[in-house]
């Protein structure tokens, strides 16, 4: 049995689950609503206040989607509980964020500033050198952060760029001069 999928998914008080034919789970919460279809070879039950999540048979296929669907299910209940967020850290002279409305500001040594506009279900907010990224599909906040990251990566010698707030840069050591 898969460890993560036979762990039943506890759900909380204000959160209302809908399974619908076709694997496609509606979960409502105090935050708002998502919606995805699950692999239909698994069987998806809401009993005692939990959804347990069920495979049919011992097949490689549905080993491997057993646990991710069971972590979907998992995630869309703590984003319309929680939310998820990621922070990002501006570091480098000159680089800067700004918000205004729902574009996000980026003056990052270019030529030109980087215009980006918040995708639907995502917010951003600046404070100092640190950008957040919030929202409830944790997918959807994910790939933001990591588009908002790809505009000015890291560099390994001086640490410029943007990075998440918990990574660490693997820092070199640059050249020597010549006595």
């Amino acid at each position: 049995m898969s460890r993560i999928g036979k762990m039943p998914i506890a759900i909380p008080d204000k959160v209302s689950i809908d399974i619908a034919d076709g694997n496609t789970v509606t979960v409502k919460g105090p935050k708002g609503t998502l919606s995805r279809t699950l692999p239909g070879q698994l069987n998806i039950q809401q009993k005692d206040g939990e959804i347990v999540v069920e495979r049919p048979n011992d097949e490689k296929e549905n080993r491997s989607l057993h646990g991710l669907a069971r972590t979907l299910l998992n995630n869309m209940v703590t984003g319309v509980t929680t939310g998820f967020e990621k922070k990002l850290e501006i570091n480098g002279v000159g680089y800067r964020a700004a918000k205004n409305g729902k574009v996000l500001n980026l003056t990052l040594g270019y030529s030109h500033p980087v215009e980006m506009t918040d995708p639907e279900g995502v917010e951003t907010s600046v404070e100092g050198n640190v950008i957040t990224v919030s929202g409830i599909d944790k997918e959807k906040v994910g790939q933001y952060a990591a588009q908002i990251r790809e505009k000015r990566p890291p560099e390994p010698y001086k640490g410029k760029g943007i990075k998440y707030s918990d990574e660490t840069i693997r820092r070199k050591v640059g050249k020597t001069g010549k006595k």
